[in-house]
């Protein structure tokens, strides 16, 4: 911690520096660079708040625009949107801050429980070769019986360093989630730009699934219904004629009707299964795991009902992963988990692990990015972490309220 709080203050002297250097041009190509360094320390701290002191901090930085021009021009403009960006500035304040406060916050328990410590040391025979010359906080050493106090008094600082030192940890963490948190005016404005681009997706999504349903009608029961509807006209010319051919029509007539039936069955199942209507997601999700081409070991505990859109997004990333480890990852067996937690206003966690080959990519294929927009609609997430060789696990947030069973 010492020496990343030292980071701040260099990281901040850098930043002044580079932001200086651009009057005569060498900064507009040095200040990316030493802002994508200052971010990266920012985002460490950000996780040691959460692990140390159980307090988020979301990253507020904006995504940088996509169609930047590469070149000198790239650089130029790559400047320009982070020098606009307010998060960078919050970031340049809170190193300052950190090298001072938080460096005061942060050494200050450790500091004091050596200290404490120290007091055992001159006991222990350390006050011969400091008497006379050295004081212990206000106690002079001079014999055996200042030692004495030395140790009482570390003692002291010792007992008030467990009911302090936490305390100023969790202070030093609250001075980060203060200071680089995004802003109320940030986070309104990330999670416009997040409904803005999901409500696009879901747009998009509506459309290809309504083309899908109209192809497979016209393919499938469409053309089958057509097929039987002459064969019927047939059989109604042959029936007096020949009613040896008029009965071989009629049964391929009630074959055909039969795989219309089974074609409707399966488009319905693919929109929103029977199941899923009927029994909920948790049963839904031990079916599909039935009919996975893997073992599936589950683990599921749903005591109640979400809404229906939510249980059929759910549904859906949980076949498409499953059925992405059965293709895929050559792994031989599957573990599903779905969770309800009322932490947070309520959260569905769901996660897919496989002991395959690993290796999966968010930024490869169409399926993942599939689901991570589908979630994205209720502001859920995907996260994967699949390193080569394996595990690969796939976990996925929504956040939503359960409904207790009738």
């Amino acid at each position: 911690m010492g020496l990343s709080i030292g980071a701040s203050l260099a990281l901040f002297i850098l930043s002044v520096v580079s932001i200086a250097l651009i009057l005569v041009g060498v900064g507009v190509f040095t200040t990316p660079l030493v802002t994508s360094l200052v971010r990266m320390h920012a985002n460490q701290r950000r996780a040691f708040a959460l692990e140390w002191a159980g307090l988020p901090v979301p990253a507020p930085y904006r995504p940088l625009p996509r169609d930047l021009r590469t070149g000198v021009t790239g650089v130029v403009e790559r400047c320009t949107y982070l020098l606009k960006d307010p998060a960078t500035w919050r970031d340049l304040a809170w190193l300052l801050t950190d090298a001072v406060a938080g460096f005061v916050c942060a050494v200050f328990p450790p500091a004091l429980v050596a200290y404490g410590v120290w007091g055992y040391v001159l006991l222990a025979g350390v006050w011969q070769a400091v008497r006379d010359s050295y004081w212990y906080a206000f106690i002079p050493v001079t014999g055996f019986f200042s030692a004495v106090l030395c140790a009482c008094l570390g003692t002291a600082l010792l007992a008030v360093a467990l009911r302090v030192n936490v305390p100023l940890i969790k202070a030093h963490f609250l001075l980060v989630k203060l200071m680089i948190s995004p802003s109320r005016g940030a986070e309104l404005a990330q999670r416009v730009e997040r409904l803005y681009e999901t409500r696009h997706d879901a747009v998009d999504s509506s459309a290809a699934e309504l083309r899908r349903i109209e192809r497979d009608l016209h393919d499938g029961a469409q053309a089958r219904l057509v097929s039987m509807g002459m064969s019927l006209g047939t059989v109604e010319a042959l029936i007096e004629k020949d009613p040896a051919q008029a009965k071989r029509l009629l049964a391929q007539a009630r074959a055909s009707s039969a795989a219309a039936l089974t074609e409707l069955r399966d488009l319905v199942r693919g929109i929103h299964p029977p199941v899923l209507a009927e029994r909920g997601l948790g049963d839904a999700a031990e079916a599909l795991a039935l009919r996975t081409q893997i073992p599936v070991e589950t683990d599921i505990e749903l005591r109640g009902r979400f809404e229906e859109p939510v249980e059929s997004a759910a549904y859906f990333a949980i076949s498409e992963v499953l059925t992405n480890a059965a293709k895929h990852s050559g792994a031989e067996r599957v573990w599903l988990d779905v969770h309800y937690s009322e932490s947070a206003g309520g959260m569905l966690r769901i996660a897919v692990t496989d002991n395959g080959c690993g290796g999966a990519d968010l930024a490869k294929g169409s399926g993942m990015a599939g689901i991570e927009r589908r979630l994205g609609q209720f502001d859920g997430i995907l996260a994967v972490s699949s390193p080569p060789g394996g595990p690969t696990m796939v976990t996925m947030e929504i956040p939503c309220v359960l409904r207790p069973r009738r």
